[in-house]
């Protein structure tokens, strides 16, 4: 049995992560971006918009962007570029979500034998880059493919993931609104608290306010964990900075041990369909 480790063993993650310095903090990750069309005018996404640029020109847009997945080909040049590894673990968004994760399929089969395994992590931004760093912790001690794989499925099991956006508007014109549709009467200030579940955007409840879904959050939180340092929590937002420091300061107030891993902005291709104003949070508890 092979002993895994970062030396022999590559990540790939999609844009769709909101991981853009993956490979600048971890030679061994890769990520893989997809599009974001302005009309006729299509980005890489983070590669050739950023956040900041791209909400920007969302607001002064006269009509909603659209994203599109990244061709086989461009998954398959950056498994070939990875083939000093022995192994690959591709981690996308879920596949009810996006076509991503078919995209990557079709390379991983093009590249021929096992060597790349991939996972439909069933989520999306932070959900996916967690992920990712729980397998990067298991590499640098050394881990099996049993072991990788075991991590994958409880993350399914034993994550949890709330959000609130400023509108459904951007995740109905984008088809992600899921069973969110009976929340889109937008009355005044209401907020939906939503998560996803089997890998599609559910609702859970909807309260009147910002300060009211910060309240709701905690709740939801603290009834779905305990008190350990095994308790990994990412938090990612589009343009609400001031949300963000109330939601780190609520996780520190309700689990004083939670590591909050990562803090990130939503890029371009998730910020198209959740829109700006988002802020949401996923925790594991290890």
């Amino acid at each position: 049995m092979t002993t895994l480790t970062h030396e022999n063993t590559a990540i790939v993650i999609d844009s769709t992560a909101d991981f853009p310095e993956a490979q600048e903090r971890f030679p061994n990750m890769r990520v893989v971006p997809l599009y974001v069309n302005f009309g006729a005018e299509s980005f890489r996404d983070y590669v050739e918009l950023d956040p900041h640029t791209f909400y920007a020109r969302l607001r002064a847009a006269s009509a909603t962007p659209t994203t599109s997945q990244p061709t086989p080909q461009d998954f398959l040049s950056t498994y070939e570029e990875l083939a000093a590894y022995e192994r690959v673990y591709s981690l996308h968004i879920s596949s009810r979500l996006s076509g991503t994760f078919g995209s990557a399929t079709l390379a991983a089969q093009e590249a021929g034998g096992d060597r790349v395994r991939l996972v439909d992590t069933e989520s999306v931004s932070v959900g996916i880059s967690m992920l990712a760093l729980g397998i990067q912790r298991l590499l640098e001690r050394g881990t099996t493919d049993a072991t990788i794989e075991t991590l994958a499925e409880s993350y399914r099991q034993r994550s949890g993931l709330l959000f609130t956006v400023d509108t459904l508007e951007f995740l109905a014109k984008g088809g992600r609104i899921g069973r969110a549709r009976a929340l889109a009467g937008s009355l005044l200030n209401v907020k939906p608290i939503l998560t996803i579940a089997g890998g599609e955007v559910v609702p859970l409840t909807r309260v009147r306010g910002r300060q009211k879904a910060l309240q709701e959050f905690r709740r939801r939180f603290e009834e779905a964990t305990t008190e350990s340092d095994g308790l990994h929590v990412g938090i990612a937002h589009a343009e609400a900075d001031e949300a963000v420091a109330q939601l780190q300061a609520l996780v520190l107030e309700a689990r004083p041990q939670a590591q909050i891993e990562l803090v990130t902005s939503l890029g371009a291709v998730v910020g198209t369909h959740a829109g700006p104003g988002t802020v949401g949070f996923f925790w594991f508890q290890d």
